[in-house]
């Protein structure tokens, strides 16, 4: 059994999306400070964190879209856990349709994009002209019984439009999508379990997760 990481580092600073304010990470106890509580030899440290919910790689769920839809805590962990994972792989390809998915069983699996534009990640690259998902692409996710769709892109809509297909069509559906994923090169084609499990928040419809497959 192999585990393979497909999500971004968070750091201080850092931007995922432009115009959204980056994080700040620091410490809320220092070990330093700590010490005056505790026997000599003894420290922690308890670190604060401030940020978006849309930082480094998340997890949307309807909320995110629809003021009635179901949020975070509301998106049942068998939603975004231990579910089949199938990857497919596109290259040189900027509007990704429907007939990438002609023939492949879709149904109940995390349906994940391997776009390659991770490889852009934390460069000016990243924002501009990346892969995304047409309407009819998650038209025929949705019909199909994708149980999840995920991308290694900086959105899984066209940016340069102001509409949002894909997240209406998903979201509406109740499809979780995860963005800004890595390392799909190194994943089977299909025969893993894929994880994107987001913390249970009251009110919030997109959050960091820890995404990750399992293979073998």
């Amino acid at each position: 059994m192999t585990l393979i990481d497909l999500s971004h580092v968070i750091e201080d600073g850092m931007v995922t999306y432009k115009g959204l304010p980056a994080p700040h990470v620091c410490d809320w106890l220092s070990r330093e400070a700590s010490r005056a509580a505790y026997d000599p030899g003894t420290e922690f440290q308890i670190g604060q964190i401030t940020m978006v919910g849309n930082t480094g790689t998340y997890l949307d769920t309807p909320f995110h879209r629809y003021a009635d839809g179901e949020d975070l805590s509301q998106v049942g962990v068998e939603r975004v856990a231990d579910l089949p994972g199938l990857v497919v792989r596109v290259v040189d390809r900027m509007a990704i349709d429907g007939d990438l998915f002609d023939g492949l069983d879709v149904a109940g699996r995390a349906v994940l994009v391997h776009t390659g534009w991770s490889r852009h990640w934390r460069t000016e690259a990243y924002y501009e002209g990346h892969p995304f998902l047409t309407a009819a692409a998650a038209d025929r996710l949705v019909e199909a019984g994708a149980a999840l769709v995920g991308i290694d892109s900086h959105n899984i809509d066209d940016t340069r439009i102001r509409a949002r297909p894909v997240h209406s069509r998903l979201l509406g559906a109740g499809v979780p999508i995860v963005e800004h994923m890595r390392g799909l090169e190194l994943l089977p084609d299909a025969g893993f379990r894929f994880t994107a499990s987001p913390p249970k928040v009251k009110g919030f419809g997109t959050f960091p997760v820890r995404a990750f497959a399992v293979v073998g």
